[in-house]
């Protein structure tokens, strides 16, 4: 059995090869969604109707402000939150050259080009009616996870019902599988209702994205979540 074999998953990440791999991709879908543009449409599509589900968009609420975590080019930011869902964004992700474009365009508010990791709100800050994390959280550990979770938590308007989505792969592997090329965990779906556990925060709504067992992809499941 080989020293990888024997650690935990997520004790293999390394944040410098995950942001060396993020610099050396395209700023366009086709790289932020590795080669699978074509599935955009119906992953917006599936967003959307689970944030429906849970009041919110399709001629619904919507919300005053929203975060979104690991935003890449803003492919979720403008194609989502921006259309229907929310006035107004605020963006965390590491890689500048990803968020050029999206800086001074209307109903973009603050751009935080630093790792989720790093990422916490200032004393008095703004506090959000939803904060979406989607296909990101594979480079933080799990105790990077469950700290980052606990502060988005902090962050969220409670009094307006404020709510987190993290919508990620799950392994079908029956385990938490490391991935050498960007340095990410992919983690089972056990793994994640630990974490959320362990981050104080309740399951109010889980489902599976649908459409994407044509193409091959591993099962994406999307969690909403509020504080214990």
């Amino acid at each position: 059995m080989s020293n990888q074999d024997q650690q935990p998953a997520d004790a293999l990440i390394n944040t410098t090869d995950g942001l060396a791999y993020w610099e050396s991709i395209a700023p366009d879908v086709n790289g932020m969604l590795g080669g699978f543009p074509h599935i955009s449409k119906v992953d917006i599509q599936g967003s959307k109707n689970f944030l429906a589900k849970l009041g919110v968009g399709a001629k619904k609420r919507k919300v005053e402000r929203a975060l979104e975590g690991g935003a890449g080019i803003g492919r979720v930011t403008t194609g989502l939150l921006l259309d229907g869902i929310a006035q107004q964004v605020d963006v965390i992700e590491p890689i500048q050259k990803f968020t050029d474009e999206l800086k001074g365009k209307t109903g973009v508010g603050k751009v935080w080009n630093i790792g989720l990791e790093q990422w916490e709100m200032q004393d008095g800050g703004e506090r959000y009616d939803l904060i979406w994390i989607q296909w990101c959280v594979g480079h933080l550990t799990d105790h990077q996870l469950v700290s980052f979770l606990e502060r988005c938590k902090a962050a969220l308007d409670v009094e307006k019902g404020g709510f987190i989505v993290v919508k990620e792969n799950n392994s079908t592997s029956g385990k938490d599988d490391f991935d050498e090329v960007d340095s990410s965990v992919t983690r089972e779906d056990a793994t994640f209702r630990r974490i959320f556990k362990e981050a104080k925060l309740k399951l109010v709504q889980v489902e599976l994205q649908k459409g994407f067992q044509s193409s091959g992809l591993l099962p994406v499941r999307m969690y909403a979540l509020k504080p214990e």
